[in-house]
């Protein structure tokens, strides 16, 4: 790859990355629908955990958590480590995955948020245990990871459209051993 197409595409993502944390940040209130937003970051995070990889699924995730970790008042590292832990198990998850059907990533992208919105609740309920920790998941995790699997067809279009990409390709597959 050219050095020029690798600094483009990485500034593409940069910037996709920064604007999907901004308009989930910035703006919540014009995307809610029943009180329940989608979680925009993280269908980048299973997007690119399905495109390219754990890696970048990951620098997704800290690029993504870090600007909504400074921009909510969150404790720093908060959405970083829910957004990494996702981006590592999406990224494994879908290498074992027939990832070409629409069913298969909008339900990634359920289990994803399901996940996320686990690992977010588990943190806050050992920060301030009066909390809770099951009805907080289950009030907040089902309705928004469904709101973002219902949104992932439609943002895996707009984040795969541009001309390099054409879509999610399947990564290709590491071959196998054959002395093992």
């Amino acid at each position: 790859m050219r050095n020029g197409a690798f600094w483009r595409r990485t500034l593409w993502w940069l910037a996709g990355t920064i604007f999907m944390a901004l308009i989930q940040t910035s703006w919540p209130e014009t995307l809610k629908l029943q009180e329940t937003a989608p979680d925009l970051v993280l269908v980048l995070v299973v997007f690119y955990a399905m495109r390219d990889g754990e890696e970048k699924a990951m620098l997704t995730g800290l690029v993504g958590g870090l600007y909504q970790d400074i921009a909510v008042d969150t404790v720093l590292g908060h959405h970083v480590l829910c957004y990494v832990c996702v981006g590592f198990l999406a990224g494994t998850l879908s290498l074992r995955l027939v990832t070409e059907h629409p069913i298969v990533k909008a339900g990634l992208v359920f289990l994803a948020g399901l996940l996320h919105t686990a690992i977010f609740c588990l943190i806050q309920y050992l920060q301030e245990p009066a909390r809770g920790l099951l009805v907080p998941w289950l009030a907040m995790g089902i309705p928004a990871s469904s709101y973002s699997a219902l949104m992932s067809p439609l943002l895996f279009i707009v984040a795969g459209r541009r001309r390099e990409d054409y879509g999610i390709m399947i990564r290709p597959r590491p071959p196998q051993d054959a002395g093992r």
